[in-house]
């Protein structure tokens, strides 16, 4: 565990979602959370990264839905998460998983408080990924998600979702898609 991050105060699985479920997320989002949790998983262990904080992180990163189903679902998953006195670094996971991540200027124009949401850490950055991979329950492929992306309208998050993907598979010395 790298210093900073006390375990005891990560939750576990089972208590990630009695908070899920305390805080009335819906059935759906309990179960893409935890869809998200095992690839999260599998990236964490190939990649060398704090597995419990990946893991606790990938059930919580959407917490925030139990509020809004919109792109500030992250803020306020992030506003829940400190309510509940979570450590830092998993506040940080939350609000910054959305997409590739979003910059200062971009969070400005889409009503986000006027902050960076792009991901910093290993573990933000395998959080934020899976959650890219992962639509409802089904895995998708980078491609998939990237050609989804680019068909509304997001061409620079389809290049941050694939620039993220290739910059984790360096670390972990494998395609991510590869991974089962």
């Amino acid at each position: 565990m790298k210093e900073g991050v006390d375990q005891t105060t990560i939750p576990d699985h089972d208590e990630c979602v009695a908070l899920l479920r305390d805080c009335g997320c819906e059935d759906h989002v309990i179960a893409h959370c935890d869809a998200v949790r095992q690839l999260a998983a599998k990236m964490a262990s190939v990649c060398g990264a704090q597995m419990q904080l990946v893991e606790a992180g990938a059930m919580l990163h959407d917490i925030g839905r139990c509020r809004t189903h919109s792109i500030r679902h992250a803020v306020e998953g992030a506003d829940v998460a400190r309510a509940f006195g979570l450590p830092k670094e998993l506040v940080n996971i939350i609000e910054r998983h959305i997409g590739g991540g979003i910059s200062e200027e971009e969070s400005e124009a889409l009503g986000l408080p006027r902050k960076s949401y792009l991901p910093v850490t290993l573990e933000e950055k395998i959080v934020a990924h899976a959650d890219n991979l992962i639509e409802g329950t089904k895995r998708v492929s980078v491609q998939e998600a990237v050609d989804a992306l680019a068909e509304h309208g997001l061409a620079s998050v389809a290049e941050r979702v694939m620039a993220l993907h290739e910059e984790i598979s360096r670390i972990a010395r494998v395609d991510l898609d590869k991974l089962d």
